[in-house]
């Protein structure tokens, strides 16, 4: 692993991708406001160690740091080339299903304000327990909308190793009308923490056992001043001209809405909500 004054030598204040540096460095934060605080220690003893959440933050009236953006390179999906890339089309679910080691991670969305955000999109990918990833299907692939508190609850198990990287859990998180993080979280302590050069220690879950499973914890902070928007309930708005696409209403993978004259696919299931016009989310709607 690059020595820590180099990592910290490419991040900055944004938690999205750098298009100007080349390989697999990732675009971020300094670790220094996540680490500050510390983790008032769970029932259960800890797996691992206990990094803090930004959530400790509250009250301080200082503003969050941005989680980091951090990528492998495997997005888009290459069809030709077999590899852990991430896939659009996930189902919307919050339980991923299969043999192994059971996890929860649970955890918020806030903006750097430290206010939850409603209905943010996370879509989850990760490898299953001999460190495989479905190609073909959706097994270990899901996504779901942060709740009215921001909250969300992933139901899924320890993802296995494979060669080149360290134990880890894919992620894209996205606020309505914003741009979309991707990222990675992480076990601490892992021996292969030290070696995997896309690590990054401010993206560590807090990891507890609990009985024959595991609880992890970890709040994202999405790169947004102020009180986020819109409402997180469904508001009826008026369509654009020749528009078909309404907030409020329910979409299928598959549908298709006309926006400001032009066609979109809705690649994942969702309610429509005023800030998610099609143009805006690539995740959930592609033009055609």
């Amino acid at each position: 692993m690059s020595p820590p004054e180099a990592k910290e030598a490419i991040v900055d204040a944004e938690n999205t991708r750098d298009d100007n540096i080349e390989g697999k460095e990732s675009r971020g934060i300094s670790r220094k406001t996540l680490l500050k605080a510390a983790l008032i220690a769970p029932a259960a003893p800890l797996l691992f160690g206990a990094p803090a959440l930004a959530r400790n933050a509250q009250g301080t009236g200082q503003l969050l740091d941005p989680t980091p953006f951090c990528d492998d390179g495997d997005d888009p999906t290459i069809a030709q080339t077999e590899g852990p890339y991430f896939k659009p089309n996930s189902p919307l679910r919050s339980t991923l299903t299969g043999p192994g080691v059971p996890l929860t991670v649970s955890g918020y969305v806030f903006g750097r304000s430290c206010q939850p955000i409603a209905n943010a999109l996370l879509d989850f990918w990760q490898a299953d327990t001999n460190g495989a990833y479905d190609n073909t299907g959706y097994t270990f692939r899901g996504h779901q909308f942060s709740d009215a508190q921001g909250a969300f609850k992933l139901t899924t198990i320890v993802p296995g190793l494979y060669p080149g990287r360290t134990r880890h859990i894919h992620v894209k998180v996205q606020a309505p009308n914003r741009p979309v993080l991707t990222t990675q979280l992480y076990f601490p302590n892992e021996p292969r923490n030290n070696t995997d050069t896309i690590f990054h220690p401010s993206l560590l879950m807090n990891v507890r056992t609990v009985g024959s499973g595991r609880e992890a914890s970890f709040d994202f902070v999405l790169n947004i001043v102020g009180t986020p928007s819109p409402s997180p309930t469904p508001t009826t708005t008026t369509p654009p001209p020749t528009g078909t696409w309404r907030a409020g209403a329910s979409y299928r993978a598959g549908d298709q809405v006309t926006y400001a004259n032009l066609t979109y696919r809705c690649l994942q299931a969702h309610t429509a909500y005023a800030g998610w016009e099609p143009p805006n989310v690539p995740a959930l709607w592609q033009r055609v």
